[in-house]
């Protein structure tokens, strides 16, 4: 089916890997797409994230429903797109008689979810990382991976391309077009050409993730969505080759990710209003060197090659202690706020962008009345440097 023959048309607000995974979702069942995005292709939360492909084992003890959902999109991902991913696992270290304490709820997580998992010794974890602390008591194999961001977001879109879509980076959202009740559109702004214009679909989702509730506002609706950004530490040398998680509850600085020639440490959590504007505390900077230091000695020697933030988008309220808010993602179809043709996808992971994405599509199906099923679960994305050549 070609672009000229689709009969239903979406906007797709966000190149991020949701809107990303939404947009290749929609053209695969047939829409017209056009997504736009205010800066380049994964500029926002998701080229500035933990780059873990969660296996679920950080949720499992507290919040299962997100720890079920990471372990069945981990094995989605791993077949869909195996060019951006390295399948490394991870490790969920103890070191002390709490991290002991710890590790047969996480046990019980793993089965309750079915994660994959096994038992290793103080010993067995340090010949499989040499520079894991001697203080390591045991540890819990787990199938974390890590991926490549922006690899991820253009493996999506050089597929959603490939059956039609159009991709428009550079390119702002500043208003929601409406006729009456229902929206109809957005008028964008082309920051390369510095020049406005309107668009028009059946139906306009937005995936801004942490600006998700900024762009709900433009048609007068109020999306509950917590920023709650986290430091992150960029460490030269890549110190480990399993993901190391510390074999506790999520804390600040429990986890050490190896991406290409680097360790990341992160990472703190607090809250703010506006993503936009984040300042860093340098405490938080301190205590992921601290931490990640615990785990992996050796990082008290190693240069920082970077600080960076970014802002979570969670599903909550203003008040709410943003540590204990669950990871899992919401789809609000604004029909029940009295607006249509108008969707908000937001919360989750990165790791659930695929199935975040499905029930997004589906809705948007639903509305227009389109009996169209998810083929995302099966379809091997192109690769990511066909976003450039097609």
């Amino acid at each position: 089916m070609t672009s000229t023959q689709k009969s239903h048309s979406a906007i797709v607000i966000g190149g991020g890997s949701t809107g990303a995974a939404v947009a290749h979702d929609l053209a695969l069942r047939g829409f017209e797409v056009t997504l736009v995005e205010r800066g380049e292709i994964a500029s926002g939360t998701t080229g500035r994230n933990h780059c873990l492909l969660h296996s679920g084992g950080r949720y499992c003890v507290n919040d299962r429903e997100a720890g079920i959902e990471c372990i069945e999109e981990n094995m989605i991902l791993r077949r869909i797109m195996p060019d951006c991913m390295e399948l490394n696992g991870g490790l969920f270290a103890a070191f002390d008689d709490a991290d002991m304490d710890y590790l047969p709820l996480l046990i019980e997580g793993c089965q309750a979810c079915e994660i994959p998992y096994k038992k290793l010794t103080g010993e067995e974890a340090r010949r499989l990382e040499p520079y894991l602390s001697p203080q390591a008591k045991a540890a819990l194999w787990v199938p974390d991976g890590v991926f490549e961001p922006m690899r991820m977001c253009m493996a999506f879109l050089a597929t959603a391309k490939a059956n039609g879509a159009k991709v428009y980076p550079f390119t702002q959202v500043e208003e929601l077009l409406m006729e009456g009740t229902q929206v109809t559109g957005v008028r964008v702004w082309n920051r390369i050409a510095n020049r406005r214009y309107n668009l028009h679909a059946q139906i306009v989702i937005s995936a801004g993730g942490p600006w998700a509730e900024e762009i709900a506002a433009m048609a007068g609706i109020d999306v509950p969505v917590i920023v709650a950004p986290g430091v992150m530490v960029s460490m030269t040398g890549r110190y480990s080759q399993h993901v190391i998680n510390r074999c506790n509850k999520a804390d600040d600085g429990d986890i050490i990710v190896p991406q290409r020639e680097t360790s990341i440490i992160g990472t703190s959590s607090w809250t703010v209003d506006d993503p936009d504007y984040i300042d860093i505390p340098e405490d938080h900077v301190a205590l992921m060197l601290d931490r990640g230091s615990q785990m992996i000695p050796a990082l008290k020697q190693a240069s920082s090659r970077g600080v960076f933030t970014v802002a979570r988008p969670l599903i909550g309220r203003e008040g709410e202690d943003e540590r204990e808010v669950s990871r899992t993602f919401e789809c609000f179809d604004h029909d029940e706020d009295g607006i249509g043709g108008f969707v908000t996808i937001s919360g989750g992971k990165t790791t659930t962008a695929r199935a975040m994405a499905e029930k997004t599509v589906d809705i948007a199906c639903r509305k227009i009345g389109l009996d169209v099923p998810c083929r995302t679960h099966e379809t091997v994305l192109l690769s990511y440097r066909a976003f450039y050549t097609i």
